[in-house]
């Protein structure tokens, strides 16, 4: 029998996972919250926040280990993994590859990852000049010209994070404009270290061992290419809730289902953050959803109990 039991398993640290597991514990509840990779999620490599209420900027990484450290003051445990979700008579079995947990609800929040470019140069250059993440990687490329490839919040992030590093940025975007909030917008086109050329697709990434440029194709056909030394892709992101379509409903593109009370088609289980159904998948939002799912799920526990 396993000897893991708690009320609620929440699958996924970022700041959704952390949010309801912090709920879950200051409503009395035992937790455990499994994470595959680091704990922060997204949020943990992003540059600065400067859209978070009450702080005006912070580096994401402290943002998520202060939330991380208050999660866990509060009694939530931890372990690294993510896991398989079945039902049981008396609730749910969270299965990872090293431990099993028997639970009487569970939230997912697993977040999204980053979709890629779909090149064969873009798999085979892979951490050598193809980059995910600006604050990851941005210091090896110091003083070096770099692109960013994007038109979202990320993507206007990273350009403006990697101009105070790299002497030039090129920002590739497909459209005429960017997909963020305007002072983001006019931040970039006020700085002279970012050069932003709209109305492109990269088509090829150049070099043997190592990025040595790109290859554009604008609008009209025409073909260019540009010398630089690294390709940062921020194009968006895609869940992997793959694992859970047995159990909870998903939408066309891999999301599950579910509104703003965080419920989905499974009773007992909720979802929280970017991998569910949503228009806008912000910080903010994540923690706003996972509040939602830790008291939901709190909520559910003590009406099962009283049933019985």
């Amino acid at each position: 029998m396993c000897k893991n039991i708690y009320d609620i398993v929440v699958i996924g640290g970022g700041p959704a996972g952390l949010t309801a597991s912090l709920f879950a514990a200051r409503a009395g509840k035992s937790v455990m919250l499994l994470e595959a990779n680091a704990f922060g999620g997204q949020i943990a490599t992003s540059p600065r926040v400067e859209n978070y209420p009450s702080i005006s900027e912070i580096a994401g990484a402290e943002l998520a280990d202060k939330m991380f450290s208050q999660a866990v003051s509060h009694g939530v445990e931890f372990d690294m993994g993510t896991g398989k979700i079945e039902k049981t008579d008396v609730g749910f079995r969270v299965t990872t590859k090293y431990s099993t947990y028997e639970c009487l609800s569970v939230v997912i929040a697993t977040g999204v990852s980053h979709k890629k470019l779909g090149l064969t140069s873009e798999e085979r250059l892979a951490g050598n000049g193809v980059c995910y993440c600006a604050v990851c990687d941005g210091a090896f490329y110091k003083d070096k010209t770099v692109c960013v490839v994007g038109d979202g919040f990320t993507a206007a992030q990273y350009a403006l994070y990697l101009s105070e590093i790299c002497s030039q940025v090129h920002l590739l975007t497909l459209f005429d404009k960017l997909f963020c909030d305007k002072e983001l917008t006019d931040r970039i086109l006020a700085n002279s270290t970012i050069e932003w050329t709209p109305n492109v697709t990269l088509t090829d990434i150049l070099g043997d061992d190592k990025v040595e440029g790109v290859v554009l194709r604008d609008s009209d056909g025409a073909v260019t290419y540009l010398d630089l030394d690294a390709v940062f892709v921020a194009i968006g992101q895609e869940p992997h809730n793959g694992d859970f379509a047995n159990l909870v409903k998903l939408d066309e593109k891999g999301y599950i289902v579910a509104g703003e009370d965080c419920r989905t088609s499974c009773q007992g289980v909720f979802v929280a953050g970017d991998c569910r159904t949503k228009s806008i998948r912000q910080c903010a939002t994540a923690v706003g959803d996972g509040a939602v799912a830790g008291i939901a799920a709190t909520s559910y526990i003590d009406s099962v109990k009283i049933l019985k």
